[in-house]
């Protein structure tokens, strides 16, 4: 039966942030929270704590307005505790310059008694800079950001 929820709490957590709803989606982190988005571009690198990971979120979204997100798969193992989800994905986003985007990935997710404390986002991380570089040269400088760490 647990595992059963946090199947259906993984599943609704993707659908919150395809719809932006980033407070419900960080009220389920602890204030610790290691979040980690491969790649060297204004998406990537690491992030440790709640605040850092709002402020990607926010970023995500400005970058990303039409983002869709469909789950397909979802792995769970482990007590309340310790759990362990492992979610498969897939990601659409029509960008500025009409070049559909499509990306297929994994997030491992580490959670302690309810809360995320761990968020690994494994894609492919250079349709994502390819992306970034896109958005970049059409103007949107926030692509070519640094990335948000701390």
């Amino acid at each position: 039966m647990y595992h059963a929820i946090v199947r259906r709490v993984a599943r609704r957590t993707f659908d919150r942030v395809a719809a932006r709803d980033y407070g419900a989606v960080l009220a389920a982190c602890s204030p610790d929270i290691h979040h980690r988005f491969g790649g060297d571009h204004a998406l990537g690198g690491e992030r440790h704590s709640r605040e850092a990971l709002g402020r990607w979120f926010e970023r995500l979204g400005r970058l990303t307005p039409t983002l869709a997100l469909r789950v397909t798969d979802v792995w769970v193992k482990g007590l309340p505790h310790d759990t362990v989800a492992v979610i498969r994905w897939e990601a659409t986003q029509e960008p500025l310059d009409g070049v559909p985007y499509l990306n297929r990935g994994v997030h491992v997710v580490r959670m302690r008694w309810g809360k995320a404390v761990e968020i690994d986002a494994n894609e492919n991380s250079q349709l994502v800079a390819d992306y970034l570089d896109r958005l970049a040269a059409h103007g949107v400088a926030e692509a070519a950001a640094p990335p948000i760490t701390a």
